[in-house]
Formats: C-alpha cells, structure tokens, sequence
C-alpha cells in the first residue's frame, strides 16, 4: 500500500497543473472521469476511489485497494470586446492539463480509507498578444490543488466519511495600463480544509449529502496590487484585500438502477459565492448547480452521459458609476467565469482483470454577457464590456484494483 501512495504522488506532480477555466464559476464540474462524464453527480452515485473528493461516505464501494489516475486537458475559448472599436479580442489561455489521482483501500468489513490529489479549481486569461488598451495586456492565472485522506465507516447500508484536506492555490495577476504596470508575481498560499457526507443505500436507491468547508486563502500582494490603481485615480475608494476564499458547499443526490444495467443519477449543490470574501467584493452571488446522469452498464463496459447546469455567479455592478464599471471589467476581462450550460459523455472498458481504461468529454455551450461600463467610457473601455466563453474538455483515467 505504501507504494501505491507514492505512486499516487508522483502521478500526480508529473501532471502538474496551469491555470484552468472550470465550470460552476471557477469549480470543476466534478472530478473523477466517471463523475465528469455524468454531467458531474458524485454526491449519490459511488465511483469507488474517485469517491474520496466528491462524497467520501462513498469511498465505501471500494471492494478491496483501488487507484485511479488521470487528468483533463481543458480548452477554453475566451473572446473579450470592449465595444471600443477594436473588436473581439482573444485570450491565449486556452489549453490546460488538471491532474486527478485517488486510492481507495478496504480495512476489515466496515472501515475505508484513501489519499488523493486533485486539481479542483482555477481560472485565468492572457491578453498580451493583443496589445491594447482595453485588454490592459492582462494576464490572471488561480491554480487551486488539494490533498486529501478520505475515511469512511459503513454498516447496514449507511455511510459517512470525512476528508481532512490541505489545498494549495496560487494567484497571479499582471496588466499595463494607464501608465502603470501591475504584477508582483505568484503568490502563493496553503490551508487546511474538510469535506464531511453521508450516504444510505437501500435496494436500488442510494442517496447522499455533502458539506464542503469554506477555505480561506490570501494571496499577498496581488488583488490589493492590482486594485491599488484603480483607487490611486479615485475610480475606486480604496485597494481590495487579498483574501480570496474559496466559497463553502452544501449538496445532495441521489443515484437508482432502473435495471441491472441501467442507473440514472442526480445532483443539487448550492455554491456560497456570496458569502465568500473576496468573490463578495467582486460583486460575484450564491449560485445553485444542478446535475443529471446516465449509465448504462454490463461486463465492465460502460456508457455514461450527462448535463450540468450552474447560473454563473458573476452579477453586474452599477456600470454608471466609476466603481461599478472598474469591478464589471476586472470580472470579465480578468476572471469571466460565466459559462452555464454543459454536456457530457463518457466510456469505460477493462484493458485486464484489474486494469480498466475510463474516458470523459464535456462542452460547455457558448455564453454571451455584456455589462455596462459606461462610466469609464474613453478611458479603457468603450460603454459596455462584452465576453464570449465556451470550453471543450476531455479525461482520461486508468483504473487498477488490486
């Protein structure tokens, strides 16, 4: 077992991780091939070892050690205008690599236990190829990564688990404009964080419930650094902090066989955008995640589809004043998390007895928003400010049960 850590480890920092545009505001729509290709349910239907992250009451369908590792190349396709008569303008922040890698092990006939890294969030754009004023050459990059040790204890068919986690971020936030050149370089931050789930089958039914702890980080330096500006010129009161906390969750869903082959499943979370610092200065808003699934399942074969739906949680400040317009550009040009609407498919095949290939694809529907900018009309932006996001994803993961 040892050695499947240490394996598990270093798959996951061969990956390594970039700035990455996820789904539900700048959270993956699900982690774990499986889970992606259902549009993102995790919280009643058991994935074995992916389990650990999404509901770790869950981890309880592993049979005896499993590890799973993979990850997604993600591919955003981000189009900014400024209605300033320079047209749309391309962001070059458009392919990424998210690593995933879990284990899952039994120990005796009720206890379960894991260790997983996961590439969970992150968002960003790069604007510098186009060298204008209303794209400010700006370049943003968050990279969220956690560590976690999924426990779990089952008996007759009920189920709850903990996962203590450690999750690293990183933020980078560089631009040139009005003079100014901002970008301090990364800055980065560690905490200590838990998931906690419950879960209960019984006959074909399984249902859960989640708890994502809320995650205070910092990172010094770069939304203050990169505010500070904009307040030098009274367009805003003063610099912002540079707490950006990763918002709490609260969730449910449910996974039931119609058949032997054949499960559907569903998810609802609510997001607590809104409640988080940082993302509440931003004007960003409790956002609520809706998810459905289908398997169909037989001899190790499987065939997975499924939609995702997340409001995006970015809502228009006051354009027609200085502030107002200054926090409606950061959030489209620098963080435009606003895509909604997501399909997804997916297979599974055994390569062996114990080795199986998992693959994943998801599109996330193009997503047009405009908001008004008018108070800093001729100074960096035109009246309104306008972004087009889409995003084309695909997994892939082995599987081995030991």
């Amino acid at each position: 077992m040892t050695r499947t850590i240490k394996l598990a480890v270093a798959a996951a920092l061969a990956f390594g991780t970039t700035s990455a545009f996820a789904t539900n505001g700048d959270h993956l729509i699900g982690l774990g091939a499986k889970s992606r290709a259902m549009g993102g349910v995790s919280i009643g239907m058991p994935f074995g070892a992916e389990s650990g992250i999404n509901n770790p009451a869950l981890l309880s369908s592993v049979k005896g050690t499993q590890i799973s590792f993979g990850g997604t190349l993600f591919a955003p396709n981000v189009k900014y205008d400024a209605k300033d008569g320079n047209g749309k303008q391309d962001s070059a922040a458009d392919l990424n690599v998210i690593p995933e890698v879990s284990v899952g092990n039994k120990v005796g006939d009720h206890f379960f236990w894991g260790i997983g890294i996961w590439g969970t969030a992150g968002m960003g754009t790069d604007y510098r190829r186009e060298n204008t004023q209303s794209t400010m050459n700006m370049v943003t990059a968050l990279q969220l990564m956690q560590l976690g040790v999924p426990l779990a204890y089952e008996m007759n068919g009920f189920s709850i688990g903990f996962t203590p986690i450690v999750q690293y971020g990183a933020l980078d936030i560089n631009y040139n404009a009005m003079g100014t050149t901002v970008g301090e370089g990364l800055a980065q931050d560690l905490k200590l964080t838990w998931n906690a789930g419950l879960a209960y089958t019984v006959g074909a039914l399984t249902v859960g419930a989640v708890y994502r702890a809320e995650i205070p980080m910092k990172y010094r330096g770069q939304i203050s650094g990169a505010t500070g500006p904009f307040a030098g010129l009274g367009i805003l009161p003063a610099p912002f902090g540079d707490e950006l906390t990763q918002p709490a969750e609260i969730g449910a869903g449910f996974s039931f066989k119609l058949t032997r082959n054949n499960t559907i499943a569903f998810d609802y979370k609510q997001v607590k955008w809104g409640d988080a610092k940082g993302y509440k200065q931003f004007n960003w808003k409790n956002t609520d995640v809706y998810a459905v699934g289908y398997q169909f399942e037989v001899d190790g074969y499987a065939l997975r589809a499924g939609f995702n739906h997340g409001a995006q949680p970015i809502e228009e400040a006051d354009g027609t004043t200085l502030e107002g317009a200054a926090i409606n550009v950061f959030n489209l040009l620098g963080f435009p998390a606003v895509v909604e609407n997501h399909i997804t498919a997916g297979a599974s095949a055994p390569l062996t007895d114990q080795l199986s290939v998992d693959l994943a694809v998801g599109y996330a529907m193009k997503t047009k928003v405009s908001f008004d900018t008018s108070a800093l009309d001729g100074m960096m932006t035109g009246p309104s400010n306008e972004v087009t996001h889409s995003q084309l994803g695909a997994t892939f993961q082995l599987t081995y049960d030991f």
